[in-house]
């Protein structure tokens, strides 16, 4: 097989003489066209990779600040939440004073009637108001009132009161 080849191919050289560097320069302008292919394909992979590096640091910095912003309104409601808190807990005191001050002005009246008037008042009113009304009294007062009061409504006080 060897000698067949070697054979064909002395009278291609002999006799038409094959043109090497016509091969050469053939295949190095080949080799040039590639070359210049792959170097736009990298220019415009690297154009690509920084404009999609651009556009990744333009999201970050949007993000950056939006969080910056989140975290500020954060800040902004917390800081009201306390306002609001502060200002509840003022009102739940003054309505404790307001309502304290009520049951003892409604106290002193009832200290200051008779066991029987008071008696028959609180007769007719609800258990857990009349227990309200009557812890603030003095055990003194509450003994003549109880005196007074139906036997039934005494015991459903007396019992509420121990509770």
């Amino acid at each position: 097989m060897r000698k067949i080849y070697f054979l064909a191919a002395v009278p291609a050289l002999v006799f038409g003489q094959v043109d090497c560097n016509k091969v050469f320069e053939q295949r190095k302008a080949e080799l040039q066209y590639e070359l210049e292919r792959i170097d736009e394909q990298k220019q415009s992979l690297e154009a690509l990779r920084s404009a999609t590096q651009s556009i990744l640091d333009k999201k970050e910095q949007k993000l950056k600040q939006q969080q910056a912003d989140l975290n500020a309104t954060k800040s902004q409601i917390e800081k009201e939440k306390k306002q609001i808190e502060e200002l509840v807990k003022k009102n739940e005191q003054l309505l404790e004073s307001i309502e304290k001050a009520k049951m003892d002005k409604v106290s002193q009246t009832y200290a200051k009637m008779k066991a029987k008037s008071a008696a028959e008042i609180l007769n007719n009113m609800d258990t857990e108001e009349v227990v309200a009304i009557l812890k603030t009294l003095k055990p003194k007062t509450v003994g003549k009132i109880f005196s007074k009061m139906e036997p039934q409504k005494a015991s459903e006080v007396t019992k509420a009161l121990s509770e």
